[in-house]
């Protein structure tokens, strides 16, 4: 049986509590094509799961309070 584990990383938990953009920018570094941008806390969203975009959900100062994950 193959061995089909996934290499790629889907999630991001050690981002919370630092800066958007510095998020986005580490996103983007280990997975370039990944669709990686910020949003604000309360900003209202589509609900449809898409494979290469990963929103980084940052309160009014500008710092990840969710852990950004694909989707």
């Amino acid at each position: 049986m193959a061995d089909c584990k996934v290499t790629s990383k889907t999630e991001w938990p050690e981002l919370v509590g630092v800066k958007g953009d510095v998020a986005v920018t580490t996103i983007k570094a280990e997975n370039p094509s990944l669709d990686v941008f910020t949003i604000k806390k309360g900003t209202f969203i589509t609900k449809e799961f898409l494979s290469d975009r990963v929103r980084v959900w940052v309160d009014e100062c500008g710092v990840v309070y969710e852990a950004p994950h694909v989707g």
